[in-house]
């Protein structure tokens, strides 16, 4: 790796410019730390004329250093940002890539402005609003729509070794009934409710089916990741980041994340079903619940926990129906 984040604001500059990713007469006034990154190091550049988005990969997952992880992500998000930006009814949606450094795994993005991503929806009655959550649905309504030819799905990265990281906290951790997690300490109860589904092996048998339709290659481009922490308001307007996680897939995918989350988050039945609606195509909603209750289990119940403002009971009742999801789905 040539170069690390954690540099001066001089060296900032001087790398920039050197780059000519600033020019010689632009400013560098300080660096920021836009957010909590999960996955790489980012770093707000606060300039005199324009602010940058600088994001790093590194071997391991940021929030949990002890989790390898593939370095060449940040490549694979960079694709995904130069294809789906590329089109116009998804450019209003997305940062424009500035600018690339292969070898230190970096890539540079136009700062969309400071806003806020849309995590605060899991908080009691705090429903999304109706014009965000629509702007939501049609983003990914456009992007699955696109009909992109066998060269380019072909020349895309597989971004396999990503997902097979991601394929054991979705699939096979939340589910080992001895995983080294006490869910105790996230909720009193919690690790005693859970073992109803770490030792359901007909459950578990229905997941891990779903986990070979996940790490198998489809002909939809997906974000991978799409729900209320890669989505962000800045200027009263609807924002897509973080596509790391993004492949060519089932389209069902992305929106069975999504659905889990708003029903995770408590927004009204109703705007779930108007997310359905909207969307509308052709998709196999059979499977878009089975991936829905997938979601909601690995959430609940696995590593990567969300600040939920739920009961223990009201976490019960999300688990019973998420399970009934994928087994009466399947």
């Amino acid at each position: 790796m040539e170069l690390s984040l954690d540099i001066s604001r001089s060296a900032m500059l001087q790398y920039l410019q050197d780059k000519n990713w600033m020019e010689p007469y632009e400013e560098v006034l300080r660096l920021e730390k836009p957010g909590e990154g999960n996955m790489n190091v980012v770093v707000r550049v606060v300039g005199d004329t324009r602010n940058l988005i600088l994001k790093q990969s590194r071997a391991f997952v940021n929030k949990y250093p002890q989790i390898p992880a593939p370095i060449e992500r940040i490549g694979v998000e960079r694709q995904f940002y130069t294809l789906a930006a590329s089109l116009p009814e998804l450019r209003k949606y997305l940062p424009w890539v500035v600018g690339f450094d292969a070898k230190s795994h970096l890539m540079v993005l136009e700062d969309l402005g400071k806003g806020a991503d849309y995590t605060f929806i899991y908080k009691k009655e705090q429903p999304m609003a109706a014009e965000d959550l629509s702007a939501a649905v049609e983003f990914l309504k456009v992007l699955h729509a696109q009909k992109f030819d066998s060269e380019t799905v072909r020349a895309f990265p597989d971004n396999l070794a990503l997902r097979k990281l991601n394929h054991e906290h979705l699939f096979v951790y939340p589910y080992m009934e001895d995983n080294g997690f006490d869910l105790d300490t996230i909720q009193p109860g919690l690790q005693a409710l859970a073992m109803t589904y770490k030792t359901d092996s007909a459950l578990k048998q229905k997941v891990l089916a779903l986990g070979e339709v996940y790490l198998s290659a489809g002909s939809t481009l997906l974000h991978g990741d799409y729900y209320p922490g890669s989505w962000l308001r800045v200027n009263a307007r609807f924002k897509v980041i973080d596509p790391e996680f993004c492949f060519f897939g089932p389209a069902e995918y992305d929106l069975g994340v999504m659905l889990a989350h708003l029903r995770m988050a408590q927004q009204p039945e109703a705007d779930i079903e108007k997310v359905v609606e909207q969307y509308g195509g052709e998709i196999n909603s059979g499977f878009v619940g089975q991936i829905e209750g997938m979601e909601i289990l690995r959430r609940i119940i696995g590593l990567a926990q969300l600040p939920l403002e739920l009961t223990l009971e009201e976490k019960e009742a999300l688990l019973k129906l998420a399970a009934k999801k994928i087994t009466s789905n399947a």
